[in-house]
């Protein structure tokens, strides 16, 4: 028993000093310029990520996140308004760590980007295991490869982009294409455990068009929503994308097979850059900030197979600019993901929804995800879209003469045919298998 005493002294030592409360370090406001909050005080005891409270009177508080220092202030940015703060308030050092404790009550909630619930019901039981905001991706040597084919329910994905568990796809499109009601189709009828849905800088008139009449109850209730409208500061914007993964990740743990979705990238990017044009950070393309570059990826890379059982499969908004799919954005995600899945206006203004450009669309689990007995039906289906795409102009004209080459022919004769099969309502959906044997119909095979 002797030998037993020293440490059952250091256990109770150890316990008595997490007993004792931390001192509560304050700094003040030194200035305010635009969104950026200027902290004077004790700067080492003040971290870039770390989490500070303005207080503005004896009820009010403002939180805000240290994003970087100048001199001997630390630069912060408000999540909320900065309506009430004055030179002098007292800026209190938040010594909670920065991250959430989600649990499997949380199914069927929909939370702000602090995981505040905004449903108007009381907020969800916190989980024993703490999940940072900001977390890293699983090492790239313990991850476990790509599993098998993932029926999304729409037709023209699953049979010429089909995609496999654990992977990471990009939906390509301009405002108003259709990216909104493509990504709700999936929240339905995609074959996975759990749904968790990402809306970054959403309109605000549409969060509950999108809950009650997209997602609905039945898909609401295996779904997380992180809500984060386009009114709100670029903190709030840019933590939903990072709620987003973190939720994912614990469900990920837990051995499901996650969906986690995120409308949009390109407005995570354009807070990102916000907060980095106020830190001071240059310019680079269409005002982007090389943080806005470095980011990314680490959002990106955090969906995918895990180290276990479970995995996450991203599917991402970009909302190009212009309706150009080669804006700064739109590249940078495109060399990060594992596909991506094009929508075009000119498709869309002819009536044909979803607004798929199945020729410019890519999945890069294809052969391997394709089923081999209708791999050639695919491919012949391609041959006969990009024929038909090649000599379009010239036959909306009518400068095509008929009986010319036979391959134009058989793309004239077969397009009324794939059109209707591309298009899709959107209460529809279709398996992989019965989307293989409608277009071996079509054009001919097993």
């Amino acid at each position: 028993m002797a030998g037993n005493l020293p440490g059952e002294s250091l256990a109770r030592a150890a316990a008595a000093l997490r007993a004792i409360e931390r001192v509560p370090v304050y700094g003040r406001v030194a200035a305010v310029r635009g969104l950026l909050v200027e902290i004077a005080g004790p700067v080492s005891a003040m971290q870039v990520g770390g989490r500070i409270d303005v207080q503005v009177d004896a009820a009010t508080e403002i939180a805000c996140e240290i994003i970087g220092f100048s001199g001997d202030r630390a630069l912060a940015m408000p999540f909320g308004s900065l309506q009430g703060v004055r030179r002098g308030c007292m800026a209190r050092v938040a010594s909670a760590a920065s991250g959430v404790r989600p649990s499997r009550a949380w199914l069927g909630r929909v939370v702000d980007a602090l995981g505040r619930p905004v449903d108007g019901k009381a907020p969800p039981p916190e989980g024993a295991v703490l999940y940072p905001f900001r977390a890293d991706p699983p090492a790239a040597h313990g991850r476990r490869r790509v599993g098998a084919p993932l029926d999304l329910g729409i037709r023209s994905i699953n049979t010429f982009i089909t995609a496999a568990s654990g992977q990471r796809m990009g939906i390509f499109a301009g405002s108003g294409v259709g990216k909104s009601v493509l990504l709700s189709m999936m929240a339905r009828a995609t074959k996975a455990d759990v749904a968790i849905i990402g809306l970054v800088g959403e309109r605000g008139r549409e969060v509950q068009e999108f809950l009650q009449d997209d997602l609905g109850e039945a898909g609401l209730a295996r779904s997380v929503v992180v809500v984060a409208t386009s009114d709100e500061p670029a903190l709030m914007r840019r933590n939903a994308a990072y709620l987003t993964l973190s939720l994912a990740e614990f469900f990920r743990d837990q051995g499901a097979s996650v969906l986690c979705m995120m409308d949009s990238v390109t407005r995570f990017a354009m807070a990102q850059r916000d907060i980095g044009l106020a830190a001071g950070e240059p310019p680079t393309a269409k005002g982007y900030t090389p943080t806005v570059f470095g980011e990314l990826p680490r959002l990106l890379e955090r969906a995918g197979p895990g180290t276990g059982d479970g995995t996450i499969t991203g599917l991402f908004t970009v909302l190009v600019e212009g309706d150009d799919h080669n804006e700064p954005v739109a590249d940078a995600v495109r060399g990060i993901l594992d596909g991506h899945i094009v929508m075009t206006r000119e498709i869309a203004e002819r009536g044909r929804y979803p607004a798929i450009n199945i020729l410019r669309s890519v999945s890069r689990t294809m052969p391997r995800s394709c089923d081999p007995a209708y791999l050639p039906v695919v491919q012949r289906a391609r041959r006969i879209l990009a024929t038909h795409a090649d000599m379009e102009e010239l036959i909306r004209l009518g400068a095509y003469r008929a009986g010319a080459s036979a391959e134009v022919d058989e793309a004239v004769a077969l397009m009324p045919q794939l059109e209707a099969f591309l298009g899709q309502r959107k209460e529809e959906s279709t398996s992989i298998p019965d989307g293989y044997r409608r277009l071996a119909e079509i054009v001919g095979g097993p």
